[in-house]
C-alpha cells in the first residue's frame, strides 16, 4: 500500500473525516465491500468527490484502511465496560456474555475480516492493524488476570500474558467457526472452557 501524507485537519475537518469513515463503515456493513462505491459513500455522508480525496489522498484503499481501523476499535468498544474492569469473577462472566452477544449480533458477516481480506492480509498495513488489535485485546485481558492474581483469586505463578493470548485465540477460533457455520456454540464452548481453566488456577478452589 503506497504511503500517503494525511492532511493536517481542523476540528471541523476531523469531524468530516470521521463522518466519512462512519458512513463508509455503514455502507460496507449493509452492502459488503464489493457492493460499496465511492459514490455510495459520498451520497450517504453528503460529501463531494474532492472532499473524499482531500481526506483520503490514497483513494478507496486508504479509506478502507481507515474503516478497518474503526472496525477494530469497535471490536474492543463492544466489550466495554467489562473489558476494562476484569477484577472479579462476575466481571469476567459479564465480559464473556458481552463477547457472545456482540458476535451474535454480527452473525456470519465480519466487516473487519472482509476489509482485511480486501486490503490483503499479507500487506504491512493490514498486518500492523491486526497486530495492534490483538495486542490491545491481549493486554486488557492480561491486566484482568493480573488483578485476580493481586487479590489472591488466581495463582500468581500463572503466566498471565500467555493465558490472555489463549483467551484471544479462543474467541477468534469460535468466531471463525461462526462465520463458516452460523453457529455460536463453538464460541460459547471456547469461552466457557477458557474461563473454567482460569477458575481452576485459583489457589483455594476445591
Amino acid at each position: 500500500m503506497a504511503a500517503t501524507r494525511a492532511p493536517r485537519l481542523t476540528t471541523k475537518g476531523q469531524a468530516t473525516r470521521r463522518r466519512i469513515v462512519e458512513g463508509a463503515a455503514e455502507e460496507i456493513r449493509e452492502r459488503g465491500i464489493a457492493g460499496t462505491t465511492l459514490d455510495d459513500i459520498r451520497a450517504r455522508t453528503a460529501t463531494s468527490k474532492s472532499q473524499i480525496f482531500h481526506y483520503f489522498p490514497g483513494g478507496k484503499e486508504e479509506l478502507l484502511l481507515a474503516v478497518a481501523a474503526r472496525e477494530a476499535e469497535r471490536v474492543l468498544e463492544d466489550q466495554e465496560p467489562h473489558l476494562s474492569n476484569l477484577d472479579t469473577w462476575s466481571a469476567w462472566q459479564s465480559w464473556r456474555d458481552a463477547v457472545v452477544a456482540r458476535y451474535e449480533r454480527q452473525g456470519i458477516n465480519c466487516p473487519l475480516g472482509m476489509l482485511i481480506t480486501e486490503l490483503g492480509r499479507a500487506t504491512p498495513a493490514a498486518q500492523a492493524l491486526t497486530s495492534q488489535l490483538i495486542g490491545q485485546w491481549q493486554a486488557a485481558l492480561r491486566t484482568g488476570i493480573q488483578r485476580l492474581q493481586d487479590t489472591g483469586e488466581v495463582d500468581p505463578q500463572l503466566d498471565a500474558d500467555r493465558t490472555a493470548a489463549a483467551l484471544v485465540a479462543a474467541v477468534q477460533g469460535g468466531v471463525t467457526i461462526l462465520m463458516s457455520t452460523g453457529r455460536l456454540n463453538h464460541l460459547e464452548a471456547a469461552l466457557d472452557t477458557s474461563l473454567t481453566f482460569l477458575r481452576t488456577a485459583a489457589p483455594n478452589v476445591g
